[in-house]
């Protein structure tokens, strides 16, 4: 809720109070205690209806220059009706239907980032956290990292400095995630070790056998979906009245685990774990900064990318930084994109063949548990693809030619060199004593 409070010269007092009565909005005048011949006007309004009852007074005759001060307040809508029936009428959604002005928005991406000092603890600490909660194999700790984490900020300040022409905002931001995840990353490594090297956790561990780090290896196109909706979702809370706190958790969701994962790769001497976890982690952060600003412009925060350009562009060393930063993220989002892309394709035909597969009679005693791929650049250029097939099955079953049937299945479905891997987990029934 906010209050807007404005002095209106005595000969403007009529036309605005009459204009304000017409769109039935509540309103308090008092005097000016200066001597000045004017009233102030204090309106409580939504965040949303800012902007519009701002407009509505400039078109009353209110000089756009007048004395205007617009502040929180907490109680105005719980104490008149009127006020209820205006956050109906203009509850804060995207620009041009009753969204937050471009002035607030700046100001709430900046307030979600912390100071410099805060924001690497916060950082370091949330990777600890997350490295724990892997290693423990426990997701409710990996949860309580990314509460922690501090990332929200700094996703999502790039995408609203882009739509409001901020380019210092938008530097600022991209300095900031790479210092962040810098920061996470050897957290995570300096956790590990620790761990690794005090014994809390064995060091013949296999780590890609726990559960919780498995998640976390390699690109899928769930992963795509979480990072594009943790985006969009943070763009959406700071275009609107809504807590961008909750979509912090899902912007810490798609970065936080990936990072620790990596430093767990490190410290186990895993490069294929840290390949595909620092694939996994820079997509992630492609496509929330992405989505984000896609949002925003969907939302209605920009009228046109090219004229805004176009007006704006000038011949300078300043202009060229800027130029290769943007020709660097876009060469960047396209060869995230084609590389998911390429991934997610191979991961979609691998598991269609080996459901295809365990769906045959002759393997009726079967269930299947889950299907994994590694990914790293190697693979990504056409080397072998490693499948992990886990299995469940009753004591006593074998199935020698599955892993040959499967791989040459794969195989031939994606057109790519494949390793396959079976992994069964047996169970034994009860049998009933006889005699």
């Amino acid at each position: 809720m906010r209050q807007i409070r404005t002095r209106v010269p005595s000969d403007s007092r009529e036309a605005v109070t009459t204009a304000l009565t017409d769109a039935d909005i509540e309103y308090l005048v008092s005097e000016e205690a200066s001597g000045r011949d004017a009233v102030i006007v204090e309106i409580p309004v939504p965040g949303g209806g800012v902007d519009p009852i701002l407009e509505l007074l400039y078109d009353a005759g209110l000089d756009e220059n007048a004395y205007t001060v617009i502040s929180e307040v907490e109680t105005a809508g719980a104490t008149t009706q009127a006020v209820a029936d205006l956050e109906d009428r203009y509850v804060a959604g995207p620009k041009g239907e009753s969204g937050v002005s471009y002035p607030e928005i700046k100001e709430r991406a900046e307030n979600l980032e912390p100071g410099r000092a805060t924001y690497i603890a916060f950082a370091a600490l949330a990777a600890i956290v997350a490295v724990a909660g892997l290693l423990l194999d426990s997701a409710i700790i990996i949860v309580g990292a990314m509460v922690i984490a501090p990332f929200a900020g700094s996703s999502l300040s790039a995408a609203v400095g882009a739509v409001i022409d901020d380019r210092g905002m938008v530097v600022d931001s991209v300095g900031t995630q790479l210092v962040g995840l810098v920061v996470a990353y050897v957290g995570a490594v300096a956790m590990s070790l620790v761990l690794r090297e005090t014994f809390f956790v064995p060091a013949a561990l296999a780590i890609t056998r726990v559960q919780q780090v498995g998640a976390f290896l390699t690109p899928s196109l769930l992963a795509v979906v979480v990072a594009l909706a943790a985006g969009a979702a943070g763009a959406l809370a700071l275009a609107t009245d809504l807590p961008v706190s909750i979509a912090g958790v899902a912007v810490a969701a798609a970065i936080v685990p990936s990072a620790a994962t990596a430093g767990i790769g490190t410290v186990w001497n895993e490069p294929l774990v840290v390949a595909g976890a620092l694939v996994l982690l820079f997509m992630n952060v492609v496509f929330i900064n992405v989505s984000a600003y896609v949002a925003l412009v969907a939302l209605g925060y920009r009228d046109s990318v090219t004229r805004s350009v176009r007006e704006n562009l000038t011949i300078s060393v300043r202009t060229g930084a800027y130029a290769l930063v943007v020709l660097g993220f876009v060469v960047s989002v396209i060869v995230v994109s084609a590389a998911t892309a390429s991934y997610v394709g191979f991961e979609g035909a691998a598991n269609r063949e080996v459901q295809t597969t365990i769906d045959e009679p002759v393997y009726d005693d079967l269930e299947l548990v889950g299907v994994s791929s590694s990914y790293s650049a190697r693979e990504l250029f056409g080397g072998d693809v490693s499948v992990t097939v886990t299995l469940s099955r009753t004591t006593g079953s074998e199935y020698p030619t599955l892993a040959q049937t499967l791989q040459e299945r794969i195989s031939a479905a994606t057109d790519r060199p494949v390793t396959v891997q079976l992994r069964f987990l047996d169970y034994e029934p009860a049998v009933e004593p006889t005699g």
